[in-house]
């Protein structure tokens, strides 16, 4: 069977959603978008009860770039007859299990969107176009295809072949979780938000057991989070950094994790006042935690237990951490494009990264007159840290709706903070010098 569409998005995600929902009512646009999962879920394995996304509400799928949109957040909670709800509740920042009864919502409502349907490669068709294949023999062509394809966890090499039932990313936490709960002994790595959620996870509803935590990072820093620092999520900041040479791009970014990484203020919080409660009636609680240790080695002793051979990079120390659970929070990758030979389709650039333009499409050899290929949240090396941010997600698929169309389908505006990132106006250049 074989269909023809104008678009077609591969992975739906919260970034492909959001596309399709500012899709829908473009009556000159045939969308499809198709994933493999049975229906929306959004990090399922960390859906824990209490966790927040990290983002004010606002940074839903669609209100940034059309907040008339039906499929808005607030009409979310209205069509659910929760909105004065909400508004009593007085919260920027909603659990993400909210957020993803939010998503599956939408995702119901579009018919663009098809559940159930792995794609198995994108092909450069012969007359123009790509062709997406899908599992079952399934062919789907279109001029555009937008590669919403997620990541997928990082895992040491020393821990791939133990990865079970007690050795887990934290990608699969929640399957792992009553066990976890229920060990004597359990070991976070990792300094990040997913992995402070799990430490949050373990203080609060383990019944007894110790709980280590380590990380090879230079401490369990905070993500930043001030009201200056958030501008960089923005779309003038993504254009200032799109417009460096590449290398001063990797090597700017290399400095930017904690824009982007990092534990959140209340979960680190959370974390020190449940050990500062428990320390009323114990000096130490069973807890441990340690920065600068990395993971070198994960075996087994004779007794079944998991050992971790650990390396203080300060003091230049090896040590064995024994435990029964190991949850990584080791982050993520990309996941790899599935389009065969993109390499002699995509221009790349010195490591390898296919070049994104401004507006989020691949620049192809061709000069792409007969196929489009946008990338979302692929593009933290030409974009900066807001790739992966929900906040930008509306912006970067008004900004691809506009490229679909060939028109200007959404207002985008040129001023969106009061930050400047580049030289100030009237400045004079010099290649190297930066002169008032």
């Amino acid at each position: 069977m074989t269909s023809e569409h104008d678009v077609v998005g591969v992975g739906i995600g919260p970034f492909n959603l959001g596309l399709a929902a500012l899709l829908d009512g473009i009556g000159d646009v045939d969308a499809l978008f198709l994933d493999a999962k049975p229906q929306f879920a959004w990090h399922p394995g960390l859906m824990l009860d209490d966790a927040a996304v990290q983002v004010p509400f606002l940074a839903d799928l669609v209100t940034l770039a059309d907040p008339t949109s039906p499929y808005s957040f607030l009409n979310y909670l209205h069509t659910r007859g929760r909105l004065y709800r909400f508004y009593f509740h007085e919260r920027l920042h909603v659990l993400r299990r909210e957020f993803d009864a939010y998503y599956r919502w939408v995702s119901e409502q579009l018919a663009a969107c098809r559940f159930g349907a792995r794609v198995e490669a994108v092909r450069a068709a012969p007359a123009g176009g790509w062709s997406v294949h899908v599992a079952g023999g399934a062919e789907h062509r279109a001029r555009a295809v937008v590669l919403g394809i997620g990541g997928v966890p990082v895992v040491p090499d020393c821990a791939r072949a133990l990865l079970g039932d007690d050795v887990v990313h934290t990608a699969d936490y929640a399957a792992a979780r009553a066990r976890a709960l229920g060990a004597a002994r359990v070991t976070v790595v990792g300094s990040g938000q997913s992995a402070a959620e799990v430490v949050a996870d373990l203080l609060d509803h383990a019944a007894d057991g110790r709980v280590d935590w380590f990380t090879r990072s230079a401490g369990f820093l905070p993500m930043e989070y001030s009201k200056l620092g958030l501008e960089h999520f923005s779309p003038e900041y993504a254009a200032h950094f799109h417009g460096l040479p590449e290398e001063r791009r990797d090597a700017l970014r290399a400095g930017q994790d904690l824009l982007y990484k990092g534990i959140s203020a209340a979960t680190s919080a959370r974390i020190f006042d449940t050990l500062y409660e428990r320390s009323v009636d114990s000096d130490e609680p069973d807890v441990g935690y340690a920065a600068r240790c990395e993971l070198r080695e994960l075996g087994r002793t004779a007794g079944g237990a998991l050992a971790l051979v650990l390396h203080h990079l300060d003091e230049d120390v090896t040590f064995t951490h024994e435990t029964d659970v190991l949850v990584l929070g080791t982050g993520y990758r990309d996941a790899p494009l599935p389009v065969p030979g993109l390499a002699d389709l995509a221009v790349l650039d010195e490591h390898g990264r296919p070049v994104v333009e401004p507006d989020f499409r691949v620049r192809l050899r061709d000069g792409g007159r007969d196929r489009l290929l946008f990338v979302q949240n692929a593009e933290l090396h030409t974009h900066g840290v807001g790739a992966p941010d929900l906040g930008l997600g509306a912006h970067r698929n008004a900004v691809i709706v506009n490229a679909l169309c060939e028109r200007e389908v959404y207002a985008l505006r040129a001023r969106n903070v009061f930050q400047s990132f580049g030289a100030p106006a009237g400045a004079s250049r010099r290649p190297g010098v930066w002169a008032a």
